[in-house]
Parts: C-alpha cells; sequence; structure tokens
C-alpha cells in the first residue's frame, strides 16, 4: 500500500464509528477501482487483516483496470467481479449487507463525449442495484450523488443545506451529470419509501487525494501534475472562481458514517467549507508547498478546455455539512496538509 494511503487508512479507522458492525459481512461496492470507494476498500481491506472477515466485492467495468488498482488487496477479501452497471445484475451476484454504489463517470471530461453512459450508470445502474438490495436482507444501502445536483446556487453567498437547490438547465448535455444524480437520488427515498430499502445518500464536494487521475482535466488534478513533473503552474482562466476542497481521507470517514449512522432516506452533505478557497489562490498555494522546486503561477488567461470537457458555470457552491456534523462527522485536514499529501502520494521524494 501507498505509505500516505496506509496512513490516511489508519486515520480512518480511528475515528469512532461502529466498525464492529461489518465484521463477517459481505460488502458490495459499485465502481470500486474508482477514485472515492477505492478508499472504502482500502480500509475494509485494513479490517480484514485485522479479522473482521468480510466479504468485499468489487463490481467493476474493467477487471485489469481494477487490478491495477487493488491487486495488493485480493488476499484480504475482496473479489472483483467484471461488470457494467448499466445492464442488468449478474443472476448469480450474491445478497449483500451492505451496497455501495459509486460507479459514475464523475469528471467533466466525460459530459461531452459521452453523456449516455455518464447518466445510465447514474440511473439505470442505481435502480438495477436498488432491486437488488430489496431481494435481499441489505442493512445499508449508499448512492454516491454529487454536489452537482446543487446546480448554480440561488444564492452563492450561504452555505448550501441539504434542502437548498438551484438552477440547472435539464435541455444541456453536461446535465447529464447533475439531472442523473438528482434522478438517483429519487430512485433512492422511493425505493426507501416504498419497498423499506435502507438507502442513504452522500453528495462529495470538491474532493482530492491519492489515487486521484492526473489526467482528470479538473484544475486540482492539473495542478497536483504540474508539481509533480516540476511544472510552472499556468493558469487558463481568471482563477476567481471558489471551490471548497476536501482530502479523501476526510470525505471517506464521511461516507462510512453515512453507510453507518445516516438515516435511510436522508442525503448527506460530504465536504469541508473551512477549506474554501479561489483557484488562483490554490494555484499558488501548491507552488509554495514546495519551495526548493522554484515553481511559479503564470496567468494564461482564459484558454479553451480540452475537447469533451464541459466547464461548470458555477462560480461559488460550499455545502453547510451540519447534518452530517450530527452524526459525529467532523473534517479534520486543511488545504496545505491535504494537498502537499496529495503531491507526496505520487512522488515520494518531495517532502
Amino acid at each position: 500500500m501507498n505509505p500516505v494511503i496506509a496512513e490516511d487508512v489508519q486515520r480512518i479507522l480511528a475515528q469512532p464509528l461502529p466498525w464492529d458492525e461489518l465484521n463477517g459481512s459481505t460488502v458490495l461496492i459499485s465502481g470500486a477501482s474508482g477514485f472515492l470507494p477505492a478508499y472504502m476498500v482500502e480500509t475494509l481491506a485494513v479490517l480484514n487483516r485485522r479479522g473482521a472477515g468480510m466479504r468485499i466485492v468489487g463490481l467493476v467495468r474493467s477487471r485489469e483496470r481494477a487490478a491495477a488498482r487493488l491487486a495488493h488487496l485480493l488476499d484480504a477479501g475482496l473479489t472483483l467481479v467484471e461488470h457494467d452497471v448499466s445492464t442488468p445484475l449478474p443472476p448469480d451476484l450474491m445478497a449483500a449487507d451492505y451496497i455501495v454504489h459509486a460507479a459514475s463517470q464523475a469528471s467533466p471530461r466525460f459530459y461531452g463525449v459521452d453523456p449516455v453512459g455518464t447518466l445510465e450508470a447514474n440511473t439505470i445502474g442505481t435502480s438495477h442495484l436498488l432491486r437488488h438490495a430489496a431481494g435481499g436482507e441489505t442493512r445499508s444501502f449508499l448512492f454516491f450523488s454529487s454536489g452537482e445536483v446543487y446546480g448554480v446556487p440561488v444564492d452563492s453567498s450561504r452555505r448550501l443545506t441539504e434542502t437548498d437547490f438551484g438552477f440547472l438547465d435539464p435541455a444541456t448535455v453536461r446535465a447529464c451529470y447533475g439531472e442523473s444524480k438528482r434522478m438517483g437520488e429519487t430512485l433512492c427515498v422511493s425505493w426507501a419509501q416504498q419497498f423499506g430499502v435502507p438507502a442513504r445518500i452522500v453528495r462529495p464536494f470538491h474532493t482530492y487525494g491519492p489515487g486521484m487521475s492526473l489526467t482528470d482535466g479538473r484544475v486540482f488534478a492539473d495542478f497536483v501534475a504540474d508539481v509533480v513533473a516540476r511544472r510552472d503552474i499556468v493558469l487558463k482562466s481568471d482563477g476567481l472562481a471558489m471551490r471548497p476542497f476536501c482530502y479523501l481521507a476526510d470525505a471517506t470517514t464521511g461516507f462510512f458514517t453515512a453507510l453507518l449512522k445516516g438515516e435511510a432516506g436522508k442525503a448527506y452533505n460530504v465536504g469541508n467549507p473551512a477549506a474554501e478557497t479561489s483557484i488562483r489562490d490554490l494555484a499558488h498555494l501548491m507552488t509554495q508547498l514546495f519551495p526548493d522546486l522554484g515553481l511559479k503561477v503564470e496567468l494564461a488567461g482564459s484558454t479553451a478546455a480540452p475537447t469533451g470537457y464541459l466547464q461548470s458555470q458555477v462560480n461559488r457552491s460550499v455545502p453547510d455539512v451540519a447534518r452530517i456534523e450530527a452524526l459525529g462527522w467532523q473534517a479534520m485536514t486543511g488545504l496545505s496538509e491535504g494537498f502537499r499529501r496529495t503531491v507526496r502520494s505520487f512522488d515520494p521524494r518531495l517532502v
């Protein structure tokens, strides 16, 4: 295991959650090798090495790609099942005590080139997995939604509670992500109401950390890639958009909090409003984290986005996290520490 990830998993497991409830259970995770759910798999595998006796089943679209990320966990109770959740589930797929549906094309670089594939995993895939949960004795179902469900906030000066919503035009290609996440949430609360499926929802906000794709296209991934490559950061916009960045280990603790302690039919914001910054200030912070590299920020002005990458029109969207904090969760990692750990996970020579 990557040393930074290993430290993060220890931090996660040190949180006062009812970990013993997972003992002897079957946990099914769709998109298991993806950026966000992979940390949950890492955590469950360590619990197994401590004797939890879980069966961890990862649904993945490519076993080969998933093994490249999770091969070191295959001796810790992890089984990979190659399957696209947008198609009917395998008839012999085992019932699960816990189901985490995290399979999704979350990067804006997919929205323009594969909007259908983006929305199907969030809608059809959600329906398939909810039906699977209803057919067994599932104790908890967790759907990974997104802060994008809020659209463009009506009042960006205030933090968004789980009952706030803004403008999202469904007749645009980029809406393939936000609208399908909205529909996925409605599916969850509907199955909870009608069939008693114990479905919870998390809405992550701008999560970063070890394991994220450095070719993702999102600006914070570009910045990390620049530092790792010892390149100056070229800012391709005015950099004034504000974003609240949440470190992956903190977010993962939030996901487990919702899974193990959340209320069925409820949505929970998972983000770090205390770590809000402008894109421009983040660029300067990144160059200051490792001053020996002598990197600087260059302002290139607005440039065209990569092909297929559909940029957000949201200038500021900050979550209110009081609902999940009431369950005992709290983000603990500041921007400097989080991004330093992220860079070190890709290049341990940087200290």
